[in-house]
């Protein structure tokens, strides 16, 4: 499981006007022959999709930095039908520096996390990689300004909290409310909505590769990157560069187990963090860890019984608070900023400071303004435009992916006998994000079977070596999740054991960071099994 996201888009929508057009361009396209697809010549001709040249540009809008240049990419709608649409993605890269010799493209994970942005204002943690590539980000398909998926203003209808008795004594009413979540999600979405998941998102990496001139995929994938890479892995195997998987996701587990495991990584986090934060005289839970802890989930039920008001229209409850919980514990430096936060919601009932990690807004810092309703509706054209993004866009991106990656769907009576069930394992995995993660995975009710090419066909992989790195105290991808995927892959994987803290480590260790750039610039590998202290710096 990777960024996790709030589960009331409403807070995420706030004042926003209307959803984003989807983008659907069908002209344009260069008509050379220079590639078909890999898959094989009884496939659907692609070449004009592999054809195409990216022109890059200065990007627009304020607070970019002024060396990051942006462009966009042509893709079909569906690859099984290349020409019955389009949607463009949007790309942003630094170039190198140095002596070129192809392109990085990065996956900041999610799903639903839209790489223009976080490439804006992460860079510079990438600048080493120009020595030798263009450091390339993009949004992948329903995300940020690529065709970006919503599920409207009926979405908060369906993410009743399972505290709330009807769920347990009326759950078909509760079914019926998420079965509505499923329609209102692709009544906003759009065309794109079939076509999110990762499998589709993997042909888009080879057409970018193709695109920016490279004979192989250079791959740097975080979290839910991870999945990405790996698919890709499995169905390109003759184009595999130099491939990293940080944070790696599970490619076996139902979502339920995902869940679990998510919430219990959580849980460890959240103690951590209270056991630091008691530390500090101005900790607002005290200064004892026991009687902290118990006052998390105070106030996390005393939120969802009494939402306290905020600047945009809808109370902030508990669960809200959950989501704003989970973001700021993926990184350890963000925890005096989420302990102020929670000061400022305990002491002055004043919600804003957690509400920003609510709506991701101090991981992503996008430029995006309000859209000022006078201006109409957005016109379809290749890109949409960054005030235009469903506010939404995130969560629902991520529950999209998720779904579309998964082929389970257990039958209303399933899910009305396991519920009970289901309720007290994510209970017992965290009285703080159980409740929050069930939500999350039940959210698939109502919605098209997923995929089963990741679980069947991801395995085995015969591709040049690449480097897996788990972090032991990960909250969201246990380490476990690390090995397993490494010995399903095969022979390519090699681990990289990272014993610190947080979710994945490239920006937190300096020797992961040392080892990863190590392979990506000059194709050096630790040996399988090596491992980063929780400290180290060098060495």
């Amino acid at each position: 499981m990777l960024v996790k996201l709030p589960t009331r888009p409403g807070l995420r929508r706030c004042a926003l006007a209307a959803t984003a057009a989807l983008t659907l361009m069908g002209a344009g396209l260069p008509t050379a022959t220079a590639h078909r697809d890999t898959e094989g010549d009884d496939r659907p001709d692609l070449s004009r999709f592999y054809g195409q040249k990216i022109v890059w540009a200065a990007c627009e809008g304020d607070g970019m930095p002024e060396d990051l240049q942006c462009a966009d990419l042509t893709v079909p709608l569906d690859y099984g039908r290349p020409t019955s649409g389009t949607l463009d993605l949007a790309l942003a890269r630094y170039r190198a520096t140095g002596d070129k010799r192809g392109s990085v493209v990065l996956n900041f994970g999610g799903p639903g996390g839209p790489g223009v942005p976080e490439l804006a204002y992460a860079g510079k943690g990438f600048m080493d990689l120009t020595d030798a590539y263009d450091v390339v980000g993009l949004d992948p398909r329903g995300v940020g300004r690529s065709s970006p998926v919503s599920c409207g203003d009926g979405a908060e209808s369906g993410l009743a909290s399972l505290d709330d008795e009807s769920a347990l004594t009326d759950p078909q009413a509760f079914l019926t409310r998420l079965k509505r979540v499923a329609a209102d999600c692709a009544e906003h979405s759009g065309p794109v909505l079939p076509h999110i998941g990762t499998v589709d998102a993997a042909q888009d990496l080879d057409v970018l590769r193709a695109a920016l001139g490279d004979r192989k995929l250079n791959y740097l994938g975080f979290s839910y990157g991870t999945r990405l890479g790996a698919v890709y892995a499995a169905r390109f195997p003759g184009k595999v560069g130099r491939l990293v998987l940080d944070g790696v996701d599970t490619l076996t587990e139902p979502l339920t187990e995902q869940g679990v495991a998510g919430a219990r990584g959580q849980q460890v986090a959240l103690d951590d963090f209270v056991g630091w934060c008691t530390k500090d005289i101005a900790c607002p839970f005290g200064q004892d860890p026991r009687v902290a802890r118990e006052e998390v989930v105070r106030l996390v039920r005393s939120l969802d019984e009494d939402p306290v008001p905020t600047d945009f229209g809808e109370d902030f409850s508990g669960q809200d608070l959950v989501g704003a919980l989970g973001q700021g514990l993926y990184s350890k430096e963000l925890w005096p900023l989420l302990e102020r936060a929670l000061a400022q919601l305990i002491e002055n009932g004043d919600a804003s400071g957690v509400l920003s990690f609510a709506t991701g807004g101090f991981a992503l810092p996008l430029p995006f303004t309000l859209r000022d309703p006078a201006r109409g509706e957005p016109s379809p054209g290749a890109l949409v435009d960054e005030e235009d993004i469903p506010l939404d866009n995130l969560p629902a991106a991520l529950m999209a992916i998720n779904c579309a990656d998964d082929p389970d769907r257990p039958t209303a009576a399933q899910i009305t006998a396991d519920l009970e069930r289901l309720r007290a394992a994510y209970d017992k995995a965290s009285p703080v994000f159980g409740q929050y993660r069930l939500n999350e995975v039940l959210m698939c009710y109502g919605r098209p079977k997923g995929t089963d090419f990741i679980r069947d066909e991801v395995k085995d992989l015969s591709t040049p070596k690449m480097l897996l790195v788990g972090t032991r105290g990960d909250p969201a991808t246990p380490y476990r999740w690390t090995v397993e995927t490494a010995k399903r892959l095969g022979s390519p994987a090699v681990v990289l054991d990272n014993k610190g803290d947080g979710h994945t480590g490239y920006g937190s260790s300096k020797c992961v960071h040392r080892k990863v750039d190590d392979f990506l610039l000059y194709g050096s590998l630790p040996p399988s099994g090596s491992s980063c202290g929780p400290d180290e710096d060098d060495g």
